[in-house]
């Protein structure tokens, strides 16, 4: 596949305030990318040094072959920060045009272009209108469809669903799913759900430190783990279920939620779980295959 990004040793210091500490990874052209971790963990800074805002104080970074802040880079790589806002006195054609020109857009091209990316995020009824006329949900389609004008190759979210209700949020993760074959997004999120979801390669920075997971549980299940929620709290589940022949170890995650590890040779394992759970009249909700984005980054036991 190709390769988008790649990070080697890279560190950012701020003074004596290490944000970013030997930080290497790669990201290749396909599925969302999910950047994780708490505040203050160094996701800011690691945007900063690839929209080429701050430079690194050691290690390398290049992004398509060019270094972050390149002139090569302009048009495709952009970033799209959590508090963006429209204006409120023109219209979102009007608006769309005139970042399209700031890219060297002709006018006549940048009105064609504020209509390609509206039909994309699925707006085009709103193209004469003006941003005070929309729900929320919909400006934050009108920003997304800003961030993809010149038909980018890679597009960073930051906090993409952020403030938005269900539904809202819900759509813009459909967006970004279709649009995922335009280009290479980077998620900045704490809805680690909507991550599972949506990506396959998880960057989790705690303290400027990095660790990669694979959310889609490619890795996970080769190793043969199922993680299972069930609906309350039953009588002796790591007990009974370590009964089950395929069955080498099972512990509890967290609430209601449990891990269990099993044997290879069983590749019907799911189906066999989900009878024995209902032989025993035990009522569950979720069902992963492997460990899910939560226990990987936050309480996954050592295996």
């Amino acid at each position: 596949m190709s390769t988008l990004i790649q990070a080697q040793s890279l560190t950012k210091r701020y003074g004596s305030k290490l944000a970013l500490d030997d930080v290497s990874f790669e990201i290749t052209k396909g599925a969302p990318v999910a950047l994780v971790g708490p505040n203050g963990a160094g996701k800011t800074t690691l945007f900063s040094l690839l929209c080429g805002y701050i430079l690194p104080t050691h290690g390398q970074l290049n992004i398509l072959g060019q270094k972050p802040g390149s002139s090569a880079l302009f048009g495709k790589l952009s970033a799209l920060p959590q508090d963006a806002q429209l204006d409120p006195r023109f219209s979102i054609t009007h608006q769309l045009a005139f970042y399209g020109q700031l890219q060297g857009l002709s006018a006549k091209q940048s009105q064609t272009e504020a209509l390609r990316v509206l039909d994309l995020v699925g707006l085009t009824e709103v193209a004469q209108q003006r941003s005070d006329d929309l729900s929320h949900g919909m400006r934050k389609r009108v920003t997304i469809g800003q961030a993809l004008i010149g038909k980018p190759e890679i597009v960073m979210l930051d906090e993409a669903t952020a403030g938005l209700d269900p539904i809202h949020a819900r759509e813009v993760r459909e967006l970004v799913a279709n649009l995922s074959d335009e280009a290479t997004f980077i998620l900045s999120s704490h809805d680690l759900t909507e991550l599972e979801r949506l990506c396959g390669q998880v960057l989790h920075l705690n303290k400027g430190t990095l660790t990669e997971h694979q959310a889609n549980n490619t890795q996970q299940q080769t190793q043969h783990f199922m993680t299972i929620l069930f609906a309350q709290n039953y009588d002796h589940i790591e007990r009974t279920i370590q009964t089950l022949p395929a069955v080498s170890r099972v512990y509890m995650s967290q609430a209601k939620e449990y891990v269990i590890e099993y044997q290879k040779s069983d590749d019907l394992f799911d189906i066999d779980l989900l009878n024995f759970c209902h032989q025993q009249g035990w009522r569950y909700r979720h069902l992963v295959n492997g460990h899910t984005l939560e226990n990987q980054i936050f309480t996954q036991e050592k295996v």
